[in-house]
């Protein structure tokens, strides 16, 4: 009787022992398809010399639109944006509960006394701006997808603003098109500009054409 009470415990150790193991087993592939799940899609690609990160969408006016939830959207200017206008002395950003629409004026830059627009990849109410950015503007040129994003905006038709913008071979295709449009029209400015480190556009590319308007320029690629 003893021996069988032994066998008996010793099993029901076993069973224990072995549904725990189930259980965890169970839990470290939840814990794996979570973390595959969660994992950020961005896949970070350089067009041209320029950085055009796969995981948002583009206006073709050089705005970007990142979807944080169904209804709300983060949006910045890209990074040939950031280069075109060069040093910023500040940004106008719109107040909290504006409502903005996709292709219309949101935000001006100011430098050197001249300023340029540009337009909203998407539509909504303004829910917050990057209070960093106005303190540092310079954060929009160094980080333009990072610290340096804009403002968030809630888009009750997002999925339908997303269909009018950019994205994957579009935005590259289009990325190509902008620098080679920009290089024919001041082919001596940048001439060495994307040279630096192994074809990334340098930071300032207004520092590159002294002969050309700064607004003019800008207004153009911005379709402001």
């Amino acid at each position: 009787m003893t021996v069988i009470m032994v066998l008996l415990t010793f099993g029901i150790f076993l069973l224990i022992d072995y549904v725990r193991g189930q259980k965890q087993v169970a839990k470290q592939a939840v814990v794996r398809m979570t973390t595959r799940e969660a994992a950020p899609r961005v896949v970070p690609a350089m067009v041209a010399g320029f950085q055009v990160p796969e995981n948002v969408r583009y206006h073709a006016g050089h705005t970007w639109a990142l979807s944080e939830s169904p209804d709300r959207v983060r949006v910045g200017m890209d990074d040939f944006a950031s280069k075109l206008v060069g040093k910023i002395e500040s940004i106008a950003l719109p107040q909290r509960g504006r409502w903005v629409r996709q292709g219309q004026k949101i935000w001006t830059i100011f430098r050197d006394g001249k300023s340029v627009d540009m337009v909203s990849p998407i539509e909504g109410t303004v829910t917050d701006i990057n209070e960093s950015v106005m303190k540092d503007p310079e954060l929009a040129r160094k980080d333009p997808y990072g610290e340096g994003w804009l403002l968030t905006v809630q888009a009750p038709d997002s999925k339908i603003n997303f269909r009018n913008l950019l994205g994957g071979t579009l935005a590259r295709l289009w990325t190509e098109d902008s620098a080679l449009r920009l290089q024919k029209r001041m082919p001596m400015a940048l001439a060495g500009a994307l040279a630096q480190d192994g074809g990334v556009a340098v930071d300032d590319l207004t520092a590159h054409m002294p002969d050309q308007d700064w607004a003019t320029v800008t207004k153009e690629f911005f379709l402001s």
